[in-house]
């Protein structure tokens, strides 16, 4: 119900867009002046608007597919139209109370055209760095040291990614380019700390092509994932989902699609891997899922464990970080907050994780939260990386 009482909202930015638009647009050339011109500009403006509502009532096809793609490219060109245009504003407010002489030519016809260029301009170069960032997926790495013996093994290297939000802005292309990077690490783990799916599994195009692509990653022990809160079938608007009586799970072909990808699906479970060392998969702390009410707590998850093995926890939402220390947990590896995914969200992300992305010590515990390989809403990442982690993990 957020997306309907902030409507109003998202309208007035737009307008307030909009008229910044045909004033300098007109300072352009006297042709967007005419009120037919004008007229025409904003049926198709409030096409592009719109286009977020409209994909959300339209039935999955192709055609709604590639509606709901420009939205969310256009989300992203929302935002930092907004940004650059207020910043301009602004700028011009505080000219306008001083006594410089540039300002007469700052609101004459060719300044309104000047400052107009100079919003578009910037609204491109961070759109378009945003769209390519986007696209491009970046290694990162991190080496750790866990004070336990691990059987035979003196050290592991594991590929942690998160947060593929496959769906209408990630698709195949972008998997291929994954797989193929994971490949050239000879892995001896994978594992993909949630939000596999974007929420609507028909949202995917060509599933089976993609969990084909999936199932070519190479690794020593295998590919195991859990769920994360987007996990699950439901209908998003703008970024916001509906409330609902009926309870919010995960769609059934969510798991096949797993099983075809041979990836192992870890539902608050753990398993002991070559007698060495532990991985347990958490559900989703918002969302547990289907057939899960309440997740176990992280004394239960390590009650019944050999604790002078290595305890590696793979959780979608970096929380509880101090409990799971404290239970005896040596790594655990989280995704979720995609580092802000775009500028100033990469600043104001700080303010709700201890550990937004990156790298924490908590106790002996290492906690490792990488920014994701997809998206979420907006097509972009700006200040922020698609990434893949690979961690290389020593035993002591």
């Amino acid at each position: 119900m957020i997306a309907l009482y902030l409507s109003p909202l998202y309208i007035c930015v737009c307008g307030y867009l909009f008229w910044h638009f045909v004033k300098w647009s007109g300072a352009g050339h006297s042709c967007f002046e005419k009120k037919s011109v004008r007229v025409i500009l904003a049926i198709v403006y409030l096409g592009v608007i719109f286009s977020i509502l409209i994909a959300f009532l339209m039935e999955p096809s192709s055609l709604q597919r590639k509606i709901q793609l420009f939205a969310n490219y256009w989300l992203g060109v929302l935002l930092y139209a907004v940004l650059v245009v207020a910043a301009a504003d602004i700028i011009r407010l505080i000219l306008k109370k001083t006594n410089l002489k540039v300002k007469d030519k700052l609101f004459s016809r060719t300044g309104h055209l000047a400052v107009g260029t100079i919003c578009l301009v910037l609204t491109a170069v961070f759109s378009i760095t945003g769209i390519l960032s986007a696209r491009t997926i970046k290694m990162t790495d991190y080496q750790i040291e866990v004070d336990k013996k691990a059987g035979n093994l003196e050290s592991i290297k594991v590929i942690l990614i998160a947060d593929l939000h496959l769906g209408y802005s990630i698709g195949n292309w972008h998997m291929e380019q994954m797989v193929h990077k994971i490949n050239k690490e000879a892995a001896d783990l994978v594992v993909i700390a949630g939000d596999i799916f974007d929420n609507e599994y028909a949202a995917l195009e060509h599933p089976g092509q993609i969990a084909e692509t999936l199932s070519h990653i190479k690794s020593k022990y295998g590919v195991y994932a859990c769920y994360g809160n987007h996990d699950i079938e439901e209908k998003i608007l703008a970024g916001f989902t509906f409330s609902s009586d009926k309870k919010k799970v995960s769609d059934p072909r969510m798991d096949e699609f797993l099983e075809k990808a041979e990836i192992k699906l870890l539902r608050d479970e753990g398993v002991l891997i070559d007698d060495a060392f532990y991985l347990y998969g958490r559900p989703d702390y918002e969302r547990p899922g289907r057939g899960i009410e309440t997740r176990k707590t992280p004394g239960q998850i390590t009650k019944d464990m050999d604790l002078t093995k290595p305890v590696l926890v793979l959780d979608h939402e970096p929380r509880e970080l101090e409990e799971l220390s404290n239970a005896g947990v040596d790594v655990d590896l989280c995704g979720h907050t995609h580092d802000g995914q775009t500028f100033p969200g990469n600043l104001t992300i700080h303010l709700f994780w201890e550990n937004p992305r990156g790298y924490l010590k908590k106790g002996d515990m290492h906690n490792i939260v990488t920014s994701g390989i997809g998206v979420f809403g907006p097509n972009m990442r700006v200040g922020t990386r698609s990434e893949i982690c690979r961690i290389s993990v020593e035993f002591l």
